[in-house]
């Protein structure tokens, strides 16, 4: 049996000087990840690979179910380790290993052997040679196909044997937490987790807020953007989430402004308060689940509208995405079945009838000096009574 899994990582190798940083934030995030989990786990760096040594009571699928969730990994593998020694006990060793994993298997294989440690006697080519003679006699009905083997036997030659020939997937990305961190404005729509979700597998660590509007949103709309946050969290950490009540600020504007300005005026006072928190929690930028011309207040005038509210970068990682590309990563991610349930937030109560879809800055900038009387008190009280608390996986 295995107890050791091979941790592989993708872009952090291309990253030269730095790629430590990259590996020890890697390592990190697997650690945090499998501290919650049975078992007990020691994390292993060496010579360009992350190792997971696995003892005590752990769960195969548990353990690979948590690393399938830390971004930054690209492959999983479980690896066999042996005693290094001779070519004949190779030999054996890679035997034993077939017997074990593949045993009545009639694939097509390669053995690929990679000699890290340069003091061992033969090539690489050459172990090759013998690891594949040993399982052709050992194994008949397999043979070998070296440009499309059904089975690749990776073999690592360091300090002890390596052999690994599954390749579980992981969800690719760089480590979260390796490019700062942002403010997501999330809402209980389909968008927004999956947009959280993208920036957090680019490593930047996401904190949170959404925008509540009681009594025209209930509280189980609230507990529809915890269970979202608690999803995303998965593959983040913990999420910092910010809950504002947003209900009077909401009623001012569709008590004072156009009602086809509603929507573009209402994101913008979203914006700024998020701005607020962005740099109250020392972030880097905001995040929406906006995708150029899904809806009104999302076309490239509206967009431009709702950026000139705030002077922080809003980044958009569903700028070209089509909706359905969305849906399949919210459903990959286990998001889209709670973001469907018939919970309203704010931004589908207050929605106008035939909203403006090429908004011009300066009009709308008159439309919100009507607000000049209560707005700043309004936005005082909004940031004054906004419930924070942390959500975890």
């Amino acid at each position: 049996m295995f107890h050791t899994y091979l941790v592989k990582y993708g872009e952090i190798g291309i990253k030269g000087n730095n790629r430590h940083v990259f590996e020890d934030a890697l390592a990190k995030q697997v650690r945090l990840k499998l501290a919650h989990i049975s078992g007990e786990f020691e994390i292993r760096k060496e010579r360009g690979r992350i190792y997971v040594e696995c003892s005590g009571s752990w769960d195969e699928a548990e353990t690979v179910d948590a690393l399938q969730h830390v971004f930054g990994i690209v492959g999983i593998c479980p690896v066999h380790t042996y005693e290094l020694s001779n070519i004949e006990d190779m030999r054996r060793d890679i035997v034993s290993y077939v017997a074990e994993e593949h045993p009545d298997s009639d694939a097509s294989f390669k053995v690929k052997a990679r000699r890290v440690n340069k003091e061992f006697p033969l090539q690489s080519m050459e172990i090759d040679a013998e690891l594949g003679e040993a399982i052709l006699e050992a194994f008949p009905a397999m043979h070998v196909d070296v440009h499309h083997p059904d089975i690749l036997f990776d073999l690592e030659i360091r300090d002890r044997i390596y052999v690994y020939s599954k390749v579980i997937p992981g969800p690719g990305g760089m480590p979260v937490g390796s490019n700062g961190s942002a403010m997501l404005c999330l809402s209980g729509g389909i968008d927004s987790p999956v947009a959280g979700w993208m920036i957090a597998k680019r490593g930047v660590k996401i904190d949170a807020v959404y925008f509540h509007a009681p009594p025209y949103t209930s509280d189980r709309a609230k507990q529809k953007v915890v269970d979202l946050a608690k999803a995303v969290a998965k593959y983040t950490g913990p999420i910092r989430l910010h809950v504002v009540n947003f209900t009077d600020i909401q009623l001012a504007i569709y008590d004072t402004c156009p009602h086809e300005e509603l929507t573009i005026i209402m994101r913008r006072y979203m914006m700024r308060i998020a701005e607020h928190f962005a740099e109250k929690d020392g972030d880097l930028g905001i995040v929406t689940g906006e995708s150029i011309g899904q809806v009104a207040s999302q076309t490239m005038h509206s967009l431009i509208t709702t950026n000139a509210a705030v002077t922080m970068p809003v980044y958009r990682p569903l700028i070209g995405f089509d909706k359905s590309e969305i849906v399949d990563i919210a459903k990959q991610i286990d998001t889209y079945e709670t973001s469907i349930l018939p919970y309203e937030d704010c931004c589908t109560i207050f929605v106008a009838k035939h909203p403006v879809t090429k908004p011009v800055l300066q009009v709308i900038e008159r439309s919100e000096a009507k607000l000049k009387d209560v707005i700043d008190g309004l936005m005082e009280t909004a940031l004054r009574t906004t419930e924070t608390f942390t959500v975890r996986p």
